[in-house]
């Protein structure tokens, strides 16, 4: 690694020039600039005389070295800057010996540019006045005081290696409120620090610490955006405390990385950070981590996750004048009261992209066995090395920290304390602040010390104290992949493909392009002929006779022979008939013999005539024989029909109808996704991956493609594929729930705890940020402002995208205490369930666990019972919907949905026709038919029509078709034809009129059913009972013999044909 040069460079600070001064004597006051830095005067600027304009010449240069061996360090330049004091000198007065001095303002120059990899920068620093200073007045005005200011090194401070690898660390203190009771304004003086540690040179930690912090009475909000300001002591002027551009903006307790970031804490935060005591420290301190220390700092955040902050209380003593020699004895006696720690988790930052961490974390009395446990460090900052600091001078100065005495003392007792047996528990009638939670988890941060260990520090526990601290650093730690990379890498594996555009030759087009010569030439013949003969024909009309029309015609050849015309639409139609012979017959070369030519132009010649013929009768529609009506399917119909298909596990034809809607519309993503769904459910897992790939190609943007992709390539193990898809997609859409879940499960398969932490984290905020927009929104909508009890319902009806599902009423669970309540609410009903179920013997699955998406989309979940057995029997015709128990086996998974039904019911969703439905096809899947009755008659009364209301109508019109309801069946399935028309709907409406003996309603029915599907054997027989009833006998065989031909399975109904064909005496051509 490249290193910086041992020896020490110069940075220079030059004062050029500064506007708008003013001084206490005169308009022309004679002033001087002194630089310090680090506690040392650099220099003093030669005295300069302010013009009257407010305007000095300095061109002050002032200098210090820089040498990272020694003396002034990187840290140094980081977060200590340069102060430049105007100061103006008085004229002397009789029998004055010496000049008199008054300081106006201060300036701040910060040197954070040099870190950048700068070895120069100019900057104008505002001169911010001191009390009583005249600058006062003139700041209200519309000119403010300035210098201008230009730093100088001769080479940048910093190496290639350590840009590029080094970073900067940021820490703000912003105050630590709800603060225990004993802390008073009176009495004593109290100095209340809080420090933490970080790695700055390699392994080597360097302190930060934040010290004087400002006890205050609450009332009130501390005011944002407020400044943030210097952690420096003994600055003159109050406006050069603070650090330029740099502002504590808060913002919302949801958005916050910390401990107390739920909705159930938000009270409690505001009491105390309105109401309650507060200690103010607004602090920014900057740590520079060369590129050693950043790989030490990651590395201890990867093994240690919290951090240990921590805070104390040490009492000021005031030395008196002239005893500088009792300061060592005063500090010697100087005792740590209200020591604590707050654990801060820092895992946040190895998220990609993360540079900044804010949040609010408790405090709890500082124990070393607990520290150590949850911390992995040994020694504390304040205890064990605070008396080290002074001599380093890194933090400005430490007033009354310990000394070695207090240090080895209090060593001594905590030496005891671990000698103890650790193992009291905290009293009965303690009561600590709501939800003391850590980040990484939703559990309370365990062995929490007794009291007796650490009374002082036990106050912070019981008042219920936090500190909210900023952290950030100039680079993340871990890069975050860019948009564009993402995009790239996408565009790489699958490249986009342009909507195909049609072919300008071909056959078609050729025949076309010849019907378009030939119209034209018919119009110009028509006109021709109008100017020729138009006014006789106005006169005779009716009675032209064939003569005349003869005679017309060869006029009419004539004149166009004559003008020439004639050679003129035969050159126009050249190039049509010339594209004729070579798209459509192929062609382009000479012919072998005159008689093969003769015979082509023969056939072509019988071919344009009947092409003319064609083209002259479209220019004359009323000519046209009418066509035959087609019945057209919409691809909203064949998807329904594919559907249906699935559910009757007859794939073959489910295939047929999303491979026909590919057909028609190639270019429509939605259709390849469907069908890739539909691969999936096949277990064809490369054909899925073809459709979702096609997809995405149309689209490269589509999240919903790219979120497949990224799943069929976790199904066939192309994992850096997969994390390049849902990365994208968590780009693209920050706020897809769906996609951060994924996103987390990808990194749970790849055992990253870290990421899956960060990913389940961000889909838990998005998901909150969602039910609380949806709160408000229905608020808005219906103008009903919840109750403070009724604050913890959340709406439960997302689709799989994670959006709402617009069909569906939403579910309200009472959730007290956040989305997870009702999750636990339904686990004890389960189990509560379970133990009933055991008692009656029934059979339940106890290893399933809930899944929150069973709510979502009721008709995907219980509807398709598919089996997983590839073995399964594949039904050709719709006796599997229209006969149940012939697919559908009773499974023990049923009995689980069913606990989560009746679980629903509870909670209050009785009103939801989605629970019915759901519950209905539960009873149906397990053969229950009476029950599956009771619910669905219940989902069709609602006013609010169920998610999938098309398989409701037809399997409540088979049980009354079972139960020889005709009636009602015949009414059900007409709603059925009304509201979705299917193969399945039109047949149920024609078995039921069949058996109501409306024989001319049942073949009406059945030819509407035939019409849409012509493959399902059960319309064919259906039609030939028909026929037969009627006496047709053609039909009846026809019908029978398509019947056979797609072999029924429905033996009942093949032997009811049997008989009847006995019956009427035809029917079977067999016999």
């Amino acid at each position: 690694m490249e290193q910086v040069p041992s020896a020490g460079r110069l940075v220079q600070i030059t004062v050029t020039e500064g506007y708008d001064l003013k001084g206490f004597k005169g308009d022309t006051p004679v002033t001087f600039i002194r630089a310090e830095f680090n506690q040392v005067v650099l220099g003093d600027s030669a005295k300069i005389t302010v013009s009257p304009e407010g305007s000095a010449k300095y061109n002050f240069t002032s200098s210090f070295e820089f040498n990272p061996e020694g003396g002034i360090t990187l840290d140094d330049l980081a977060h200590k800057p340069v102060f430049l004091t105007v100061t103006e000198v008085l004229p002397k007065e009789k029998k004055q010996k010496e000049e008199k001095t008054l300081i106006l303002g201060q300036a701040v120059v910060d040197l954070l540019p040099l870190l950048e990899g700068q070895s120069s920068f100019q900057t104008t620093v505002p001169l911010h006045p001191v009390q009583g200073s005249p600058l006062e007045t003139a700041r209200s005005s519309a000119k403010q005081c300035r210098l201008e200011v230009k730093v100088l090194v001769a080479e940048p401070l910093l190496t290639t290696a350590q840009i590029s690898g080094g970073n900067l660390l940021k820490v703000t203190l912003e105050a630590a409120y709800s603060v225990p009771e004993s802390f008073i304004l009176t009495g004593p003086g109290q100095n209340y620090m809080v420090g933490l540690q970080v790695p700055s040179l390699g392994e080597k930690d360097y302190p930060i610490l934040f010290k004087n912090g400002t006890l205050k009475l609450g009332g009130e909000r501390e005011p944002v955006p407020r400044p943030k300001k210097w952690p420096i002591a003994n600055i003159l002027a109050p406006g050069a405390n603070n650090i330029p551009d740099a502002f504590i903006v808060g913002g919302p307790y949801e958005e916050e990385e910390g401990e107390l970031n739920h909705p159930e804490d938000s009270e409690f935060r505001n009491q105390a950070e309105c109401i309650k005591k507060r200690i103010i420290w607004d602090l920014e301190s900057r740590c520079y981590l060369d590129p050693s220390a950043v790989v030490s700092f990651q590395k201890r955040i990867a093994d240690c996750r919290l951090w240990p902050v921590e805070i104390t209380r040490v009492p000021l003593v005031t030395v008196p004048k002239g005893k500088a020699g009792k300061t060592e004895k005063t500090d010697e006696e100087g005792q740590l009261s209200f020591h604590g720690v707050a654990y801060v988790n820092m895992v946040p930052l190895l998220y990609p992209g993360v540079k900044r961490i804010r949040g609010a974390f408790h405090v709890y009395p500082y124990l070393d066995s607990v520290v150590h446990e949850k911390t992995k460090c040994l020694l504390s900052l304040f205890r064990d090395i605070g008396h080290h600091l002074i001599h380093n001078n890194k933090i400005g100065g430490i007033n009354s920290l310990l000394s070695k005495q207090a240090v080895s003392k209090n060593l001594k007792e905590d030496k005891l304390v671990k000698e103890k047996d650790i193992d009291g528990r905290p009293r009965p009638g303690d009561v600590q602040a709501p939800s003391i939670k850590s980040q990484s988890s939703d559990t309370p941060l365990e062995g929490e010390p007794p009291l007796s260990h650490n009374p002082e520090g036990q106050q912070y526990v019981e008042a219920g104290t936090y500190v909210v601290l900023e952290i950030q650093l100039d680079k993340a730690l871990v890069p975050k992949r860019m948009p564009e990379e993402l995009a790239r890498r996408v565009k790489e594996m699958i490249p986009p493909r342009p909507p195909l555009t049609r072919r300008t030759g071909g056959a078609q087009k050729a025949v076309s392009d010849y019907h378009i010569q030939i119209k034209n030439i018919s119009r110009a013949i028509l006109d021709e002929y109008y100017r020729m003969f138009g006014k006789q024909v106005a006169k005779l009309e009716s009675d032209m006779d064939s003569e005349t029309l003869e005679e017309q015609k060869c006029q009419l050849s004539y004149e166009l022979n004559f003008s020439g015309k004639y050679f003129a639409f035969k050159e126009q139609l050249k190039h049509a008939v010339v594209k004729i012979v070579r798209d459509k017959y192929l062609k382009t070369t000479s012919f072998e013999s005159q008689e093969e030519l003769q015979t082509f132009i023969s056939e072509l010649y019988v071919f344009l005539v009947d092409q003319m013929h064609v083209a002259l009768n479209q220019t004359m529609p009323d000519d046209v024989q009418g066509t035959v009506a087609t019945i057209y399917t919409s691809s909203e119909q064949l998807q329904l029909f594919a559907f249906e298909a699935e559910v009757n596990e007859n794939f073959e034809m489910a295939a047929a109808y999303y491979k026909e809607r590919l057909v028609r519309e190639p270019q429509n993503l939605d259709h390849w996704l469907d069908y890739g769904a539909f691969c999936l459910l096949t277990e064809d897992n490369i054909k899925a991956q073809e459709c979702f790939r096609k997809a995405l190609s149309l689209n490269q943007s589509h999240i919903h493609s790219l979120l497949l992709c990224g799943v069929l390539a976790v199904l066939l193990e192309n994992y850096e594929q997969a994390e390049i898809f849902f990365e994208d997609a968590t780009c693209l859409e920050p706020t897809n729930v769906v996609a951060w879940t994924l996103l987390g499960l990808y990194y749970e398969i790849q055992n990253n705890d870290i990421r899956m932490e960060m990913a389940f984290h961000e889909a838990s905020k998005q998901l909150q940020a969602w039910m609380l927009q949806a709160q408000v929104t229905k608020q808005k909508s219906t103008g009903v402002v919840e109750d403070t009890e009724e604050r913890g319902k959340r709406e439960s009806s997302l689709d799989p995208w994670g959006i709402t599902n617009g069909s569906a009423t939403a579910i309200k669970v009472e959730a007290p205490a956040g989305p997870g309540a009702a999750l636990s609410i339904l686990d004890k009903f389960l189990e509560e369930s379970s133990k009933l179920q055991s008692d009656s013997q029934e059979p339940i699955l106890t290893t399933q666990t809930w899944d929150p998406s069973i709510s979502q989309k009721p008709s995907n979940t219980f509807i398709k019972e598919i089996p997983t057995k590839k073995e399964a029997s594949k039904c050709q015709d719709s006796s599997a919907l229209l006969h149940p128990g012939l697919h559908y086996g009773v499974s023990q998974t049923t009995t689980i949905f069913m606990e989560t039904i009746r679980f629903l019911m509870k909670v209050k969703a009785v009103q939801n026709p989605n629970v019915w439905g759901l519950k209905g096809h539960l009873y149906f899947l397990s053969g229950n038919h009476s029950e599956a009755k009771a619910c669905y008659e219940r989902t069709i009364s609602f006013v609010v029509d169920a998610s999938e209301m098309h398989f409701i109508f037809l399997r409540l019109g088979l049980i009354y078709l079972e139960e020889k309801e005709y009636e009602k069946a015949k009414k059900t399935y007409m709603q059925a034809c009304k509201r979705s028309p299917s193969c399945l709907t039109w047949l149920g409406l024609g078995i039921a009129c069949y058996r109501l003996e409306e024989l001319t309603e049942a073949e009406d029915a059945l030819s509407e059913a035939n019409a849409l599907n012509n493959y399902n054997a059960e319309v064919w027989a259906y039609l030939a009972l028909v026929c037969l009833k009627v006496g047709r006998q053609l039909e009846a065989e026809q019908a029978y013999k398509y019947m056979i031909k797609l072999k029924l399975k429905d033996e009942a109904l093949l032997a009811e044909i049997h008989t009847l064909q006995e019956t009427v005496g035809f029917g079977n051509p067999s016999f």
